[in-house]
C-alpha cells in the first residue's frame, strides 16, 4: 500500500519542515530541490536517496504521481543536497521494481510494506562529476 495522498498533505506542512533540518547531511536522506512545472515556484522536499554506480535514486513512497517527480521529469534536472552538497542531477527517470532491488539490503523491506515499487533514478550532471 503506498502511502496515502491525507499523509502527503499532512506531511507538507508538519513533517517535512522537521525533516528538512536532518535531511540535507543524514545518510539515506536528502533535500530535492526542484521548480514546480505550473508556478515556477521552487521547493525543497526531503526524500530518501541512494547512491549506486554513479547514480541517484530515490524512493517514491506516495507513488509516481507526486508532483515533485513530475516537476523533476519537466524540467529535466534538479539539485539534491545530500551529507552536506548541493549536487546538479540530470535526466530523472521513473523507473518500476516491485523487488526494490535498486535500493540498499536494509532498506528493501520497507520499501515493500510500503508497496514503493517506483522510484526515480538521475545521474550527476556532466559539470558536477569533478565536485564528486
Amino acid at each position: 500500500m503506498v502511502l496515502p495522498r491525507a499523509l502527503a498533505k499532512f506531511n507538507r506542512y508538519a513533517t517535512n519542515p522537521a525533516a528538512g533540518l536532518f535531511a540535507g547531511r543524514a545518510p539515506g536522506f536528502a533535500i530535492l530541490e526542484h521548480k514546480g512545472r505550473k508556478s515556477g515556484r521552487e521547493y525543497r522536499t526531503p526524500v530518501s536517496v541512494f547512491q549506486r554506480d554513479g547514480s541517484y535514486r530515490i524512493a517514491l513512497t506516495y507513488g509516481r504521481n507526486v508532483d515533485w517527480a513530475k516537476n523533476i521529469s519537466a524540467a529535466g534536472s534538479f539539485t539534491l543536497h545530500t551529507r552536506g552538497r548541493a549536487i546538479e542531477l540530470t535526466d530523472p527517470a521513473v523507473l518500476h521494481d516491485p523487488s526494490a532491488q535498486w535500493a540498499p539490503a536494509v532498506v528493501r523491506p520497507w520499501l515493500k510494506a510500503l508497496s514503493a515499487e517506483y522510484y526515480v533514478e538521475a545521474r550527476p550532471a556532466p559539470e558536477t562529476l569533478d565536485e564528486i
